[in-house]
Parts: structure tokens; sequence; C-alpha cells
């Protein structure tokens, strides 16, 4: 089975399903928005992720690695505490198709990362694929976008600082986490921010607004979901996939991510139009180009 899934047919499938999962991730940070503020959304998906992860990776505490405490630590604070955080936040403004569009910068910003920290060597062509992926992303934005204005860009500027925590914990785990199983990495990762979000969340009025709000409950199954899937489950392929193929190959997932959301889009009767299938066939070229290796 694992010889399966580390062949490239196994690679491109994890790498599709990821551009599934989160892809419509955005979407259930704005069902659970409809019933919590940003900071209740980002500790409930933290806070549910780690329990599910520590049942699932129970065994992983009986021998933690002490002498990768600190990549373990730096992963479960940038790769999976701030984003939620950061993304949540910013879909209190923006909408979430759009906040899903800009994470095609993550791949742009493991390069610029790996190159400077990481060593990370890249071909000119893969360069190419960057620019494919941008400017794609760029042309199905510009239908979408309204006026430009402060608040506008200061919200756009929150998500792009989500994918720079992204790009930046891909290359710690492909660096310093390669030898450590994935399910491990995520579990004892989440082991660090998962407690700190079950205090704030015991700590605002998250109880008050479980009793009292209508759509609470409905908001508390779609933020289980994020979680579960967006979280827990894709953060163990995801970094099962950056072990076997590196982080520039995993974070290109976010190229799809767009076309999801797109479609996302489509279901809530939002119009397709000819832009937006240009759009998908450059950063569809973007992400061949990116992986191309000769």
């Amino acid at each position: 089975m694992i010889k399966k899934i580390d062949s490239t047919l196994g690679h491109w499938m994890l790498l599709l399903m990821l551009s599934l999962i989160w892809g419509s991730s955005f979407i259930l940070i704005k069902k659970g928005l409809e019933a919590f503020n940003f900071e209740q959304v980002a500790t409930l998906r933290i806070f549910i992720a780690f329990i599910f992860l520590a049942v699932l990776g129970r065994k992983f505490y009986l021998n933690i690695p002490i002498k990768k405490l600190w990549p373990l630590i730096l992963t479960g604070f940038i790769g999976n505490g701030i984003p939620p955080f950061l993304f949540s936040k910013a879909q209190t403004y923006l909408d979430s198709g759009i906040v899903g569009i800009f994470n095609v910068l993550t791949p742009l910003f493991t390069i610029f990362i790996g190159i400077l920290f990481y060593n990370l060597k890249i071909k000119m062509v893969n360069y190419l694929g960057i620019a494919f992926g941008i400017v794609g992303t760029v042309y199905l934005l510009l239908p979408q976008t309204e006026q430009l204005n402060d608040k506008t860009l200061y919200y756009s500027l929150i998500v792009i600082l989500g994918t720079i925590c992204y790009g930046w914990s891909a290359n710690i785990i492909k660096a310093n986490l390669e030898e450590l199983d994935a399910i491990q990495i995520a579990t004892i990762s989440y082991t660090f921010i998962g407690p700190w979000a079950g205090i704030y969340l015991l700590n605002s009025d998250f109880l008050e607004i479980l009793q009292s709000h209508p759509k609470a409950l409905s908001s508390i199954g779609y933020i289980a979901i994020l979680a579960i899937m967006g979280s827990a489950l894709s953060v163990i392929a995801f970094n099962k996939l950056i072990k076997m193929t590196g982080p520039l190959f995993a974070t290109s997932c976010t190229y799809m991510i767009p076309i999801v959301a797109i479609i996302w889009g489509i279901s809530d009767k939002e119009i397709i139009t000819a832009q937006h299938i240009i759009g998908f066939i450059i950063i569809i070229s973007g992400v061949y180009l990116v992986n191309k290796r000769s």
C-alpha cells in the first residue's frame, strides 16, 4: 500500500485530495463564523483536531523524539497554530473564494524561504511555473474584486501572512522532520497548541453562544469537519507528501485550491465565465511547470 502511495500517481492523488479538502475549508470557515467570532472558529478548529490526533496517534506519546522538539514546536505554531487565526480573521471581511484564491502564493513563499534558509535547489522552469500560477490566480481574482481600499489591502495581507506560515512550515518539515512518521509529526506538533486552544475556549463566551445562538450547533458541525478533514487528516497527508516529494510539490496543491473555491461558488449560484476557464488553464499549466524536473 505504501509503495502505491509513494509513486508518481500516488503523489498526484494525494495532491488532488489536499486541493479538494483545503479548497473546501474556506466555505466551512464561513459557516463557522455564522455563530462564533474568528478566534473561536480558529481555536475550535485547533482543539478538535488536537483531540482527534491525540486519539489517533496516542502511541507516539510513549516515544517523543526529544532532539526534534524544537522543529516540532515550530511546526505546531507556525504551520498549524497561526494560520487558522489569520484565515478566519480575513474571512470576517473578504469573500471565502477570494481567500482561497490567495493560497496560490504558498509555493512562492516556500521557494523564497527554502532558497534563503534551507538551500533549496530548483530549476528555471520551476520559476516559470510559479509565475504562471500567480498570473492565473490574478486573472481569476480580477473579476471578483471590488474597488481596492485600505481595508481590502489589510485583510489581503493577513491572508498572505498565512501563506508565508505554510511555506515556512513545509520547509521545516522537509529539513528537520523527514525521518519521523507523518502522523507522529501531526500528533506531537498539535500537542503544543491544542491545550491552549481549549483554555481559550473555556475562558471566552463560547458556552453562552452555544446555548443561545440558533446556528451554534450547525456551526460547530462545520468546524468539526474542518478540524478533522481540513486540519488533522490533511496535515498528515501533507506531511507525508512533503517527505515523499519535497515542499515545492506538496505546496503546489495551493494552485488548485482556487479552482475548488470557484466550484463552490458555482454551487452557490455564482456565474462561471470564460475568464474563469482561462484562469483554470493557466493555473494547471503552472502546476505542471513548477513540478517539472527536466
